[in-house]
This record gives structure tokens, C-alpha cells and sequence, in this order.
């Protein structure tokens, strides 16, 4: 299913801007001063065992990777290969997000979200790194639920 085809089904309001594809925070940074939100970044994790984190954060906010993995009781995190990103959330690098969760049919991903942006309206990609959407992380809550993703609230 396409993101905004969901989102409107759902009734989330959502704000979207096109722009040249960026794959890094720094290279994103400009973006907020065209749509209102905070940027976050997105980290596609996994353990030994092979489970899967998708952990979303302020921007400018350093990961714990330690502390991460202390918290969700699993062995040491490190990122997930780029195949494992394609198969499983079929994204390129550079475009994770949240949203992406409507790719994972099998459930394999648990998401994990800072507690600091639970409240905010948040900049993420609508699955492509070449548009950036402002919405608010209720409504992303929504979208959780509706592809019964398990999400985990991170408090450090």
C-alpha cells in the first residue's frame, strides 16, 4: 500500500515537500526551515538473534546503543544490512523512517520511539528521501496500530 493512500484512508493530515533526495541528517537540516516540525533520525537496528529495531529520535540527539539494548533486553545492537532494509522494509539507504512500517508484512521490526518526540510534530520521509512530511507522532501511533506493530517508548 502507498503511504498517503493509508494516511488518507486513516484521516491523518500531513504536510509534504519535495526536494533533492538527502540521506543524512546534516544534509536534511535546511528542510526545517520550509515545513514546520522537528527532524529525527531513524536507525534500522538489529541484535545477534536476529530481531529487528527501528528507532526513531531528535535529530540531534546522540543514540546509546548500549543502553538501547539494555533497555529491550537484547544482546549488542548494530545496524542492519542494507539488504535486510530492502527485503524487509523495502527502503534505500537514506530514506528510513517510521512510516516504512507498512512494508513489513511479516512483523519482523519492532519500533522504538524516544520518548522526546511523543508529543511533537515530527519530519520524516514518506518512504522516499526525496520528500519530507511534517506530522505529528500521534497520528504516526495511528499507523502503528493500524499494521499491529508492537512500539516500544524509549526513555533514557
Amino acid at each position: 500500500m502507498d503511504i498517503f493512500e493509508l494516511l488518507n484512508e486513516l484521516n491523518i493530515n500531513y504536510e509534504v515537500i519535495s526536494h533533492q533526495a538527502v540521506s543524512t541528517v546534516e544534509e536534511a537540516k535546511h528542510l526545517e526551515n520550509m515545513i514546520e516540525g522537528i527532524g529525527c533520525k531513524n536507525l534500522f537496528l538489529t541484535d545477534k538473534k536476529g530481531k529487528y529495531f527501528l528507532f526513531t529520535l531528535y535529530e540531534d540527539k546522540k543514540a546509546n546503543l548500549k543502553e538501547l539494548a539494555k533497555q529491550l533486553n537484547v544482546s549488542k545492537l548494530s545496524f542492519a544490512s542494507f539488504e535486510d532494509l530492502k527485503e524487509i522494509l523495502n527502503l534505500e539507504p537514506g530514506s528510513v523512517t517510521p512510516l516504512s512500517i507498512i512494508n513489513d508484512k511479516d512483523n519482523k521490526v519492532t519500533l522504538v520511539i524516544d520518548e522526546d518526540i511523543i508529543t511533537e510534530k515530527i519530519l520524516v520521509h514518506p518512504n522516499t528521501n526525496t520528500k519530507t512530511m511534517s506530522i505529528n507522532f500521534k497520528d504516526i501511533e495511528k499507523i502503528f496500530n493500524y499494521t499491529n506493530h508492537k512500539y516500544i517508548i524509549y526513555k533514557d
